[in-house]
């Protein structure tokens, strides 16, 4: 009997196999592939950017001067349907660079601090530099002093030399640090040095003539070119990390980005009321706006002021863009472009007006949605932007696979390896989001704190609980809505599906539920959820399956 395995067989399997790795590897790294030498590893330019939602020239809104990113647009994926895991910072960049969703890290407010929560978790700089990168950062990438310096970073900035503004609360005009300064003594002198640390600002914007370097962005940015200079002396890949603290309020910029903008063409929002039926506790009363200076305690603002603000928000967008522009043009001087993987992302989105609202912070599209644009060197089809579904926390999965190193057990998310291949590639069905009760949270994401109730804001609190009460009726308790209701929310490629859970025990019925159908109504104006049973019931069956896993 002859043996099937002859020899030219064998042969012309094995042939064919080696052709398949070869391709393989050269098309996209495979995540249980062996680590590659340090030499042939790419390098990350990962890119920050705070408070910044979808408007942008890339994104379909051709009034916003943004030059810089439109060509990354060009030149790698634009993320149409990208969304974040909680429309505020620490939570959504908490969650990003652990890879996990905020209620498995426990971080749903801005003040709880990841590493405390998970002394043992492995974040995405960690992880990379564990694979023999080189990892650094310039301005915020996680929020505030929760920097993890001890664990995520293995490499300081380059500041040599450079000499950071000395903007006293973000004002550079001398005017607006004045008005800084008497408003701290008066805020302090009323409610103590505890209870005003959130209410004490200078004005909402500032148009001020100083150069790019003048504000704390530019100053980054800065910072981070010379420490780029520095990487790629040495023979190691490097993760770099730019984070851009611009659009965030006080929406200052150099007066040479406002005057990138005719004020008078600047459109206010078509929709200005909250959705029809919607959830009474799911707007806020526009908190972090009304602690700054010249701005109303109560009450919608005017067209004038809201027309301001806009022209303010876009001079900033434009700003950090001419940033980002700076730093690709030191990546391309280094001659490192070809070797280096561009991620651009913003945390979350920001109401400016929707809904009659200011801010980030609920559980809608305008709050949820975010930029995303991924460029690699040697992706397909660049330039073709993708309609599909995508999550913060598929980034590190995504950045793991593409430099080649395993990814963490503990990841949530889904690479986008396919998407970067193809981008009518469909990874996941839903994009998952959070929020706790914007509307008796403060603008830290916290429950309202008593001294919250003594300020200025107190009444403003009250009129919001009796539109809540109004609404809710029975179900109404102070302890509930405050401390323990969630909001949880799924966009599909049709709706978007919120739904309200006491987090004391997740298996009684909803507090409440949303519905938007994005094909009739795309600015989620009119809550169907009363007319759509059966949609209801199917993601509400979806939701609680993505909680249980």
């Amino acid at each position: 009997m002859h043996s099937s395995f002859s020899p030219f067989f064998v042969s012309s399997k094995n042939i064919l196999l080696l052709l398949c790795l070869v391709f393989a590897h050269f098309l996209f790294p495979l995540n249980n592939a062996h680590p590659a030498p340090n030499s042939s590893r790419p390098n990350i330019l990962f890119i920050a950017i705070d408070d910044l939602r979808p408007e942008l020239g890339c994104y379909g809104n051709t009034g916003i001067h943004s030059p810089n990113l439109d060509m990354l647009a060009t030149q790698g994926r634009c993320f149409l349907r990208a969304y974040c895991q909680e429309a505020i910072c620490s939570p959504s960049r908490a969650s990003l660079l652990t890879g996990s969703r905020p209620d498995t890290i426990g971080v749903i407010e801005n003040r709880a601090y990841f590493r405390d929560l998970n002394p043992q978790i492995v974040t995405l700089p960690q992880h990379f530099i564990t694979h023999g990168y080189t990892a650094v950062y310039s301005g915020k990438i996680f929020h505030g002093r929760m920097t993890d310096d001890q664990h995520s970073w293995n490499y300081k900035p380059n500041r040599k030399g450079i000499t950071p503004p000395t903007n006293p609360g973000g004002n550079a005009l001398p005017e607006n640090q004045r008005i800084y300064a008497r408003n701290k003594e008066r805020m302090v002198a009323i409610y103590g040095e505890r209870s005003s640390r959130g209410l004490i600002h200078g004005p909402a914007f500032e148009s001020a003539p100083v150069e790019d370097d003048g504000y704390i962005d530019g100053y980054n940015t800065r910072v981070a070119i010379q420490t780029l200079d520095e990487l790629v002396q040495q023979d190691k890949p490097w993760f770099l990390a730019l984070g851009f603290v611009r659009p965030h309020l006080p929406f200052h910029a150099p007066k040479k980005y406002f005057d990138l903008y005719d004020p008078e063409e600047i459109q206010l929002p078509i929709f200005s009321e909250p959705p029809q039926n919607g959830a009474s506790m799911g707007l806020h009363a526009s908190f972090e706006l009304r602690t700054r200076h010249g701005i109303p305690k109560s009450g919608p603002l005017n067209d004038s002021l809201s027309r301001k603000l806009l022209h303010a928000y876009y001079a900033c967008v434009s700003y950090v863009d001419a940033q980002i522009g700076r730093i690709i043009t030191a990546i391309e001087k280094n001659r490192v472009r070809d070797n280096t993987i561009i991620v651009v992302w913003g945390d979350h989105g920001w109401h400016l007006g929707e809904y009659g609202i200011w801010g980030k912070a609920t559980n809608y599209e305008i709050a949820t949605r975010v930029p995303l644009i991924i460029c690699t060197p040697s992706m397909g089809q660049k330039g073709t932007p993708t309609d599909s579904l995508v999550e913060l926390i598929d980034i590190y999965p995504t950045l793991c696979d593409l430099a080649n190193i395993p990814q963490p057990d503990h990841l949530a998310g889904k690479s986008l390896i396919p998407v970067l291949r193809d981008p009518s590639a469909v990874v996941k069905r839903l994009a998952m989001s959070q929020f706790p009760t914007p509307a008796l949270r403060e603008w830290a994401a916290n429950p309202l704190s008593p001294e919250m109730r003594e300020t200025f804001f107190g009444p403003l609190v009250n009129q919001v609980e009796q539109t809540i009460k109004k609404q809710q009726g029975s179900r109404w308790s102070r302890e509930l809505f405050e401390k323990y209701l969630m909001g949880y929310t799924l966009r599909d490629p049709r709706y978007r599906y919120i739904e309200w859970r006491d987090t004391r025990n997740q298996n009684l019925e909803p507090i409440y539920q949303e519905l938007y159908d994005h094909l009739s109504d795309p600015h989620e104006t009119v809550n169907i959820a009363h007319s759509q049973p059966k949609e209801v019931v199917r993601l509400s069956r979806e939701l609680q399956h993505l909680l249980e896993n």
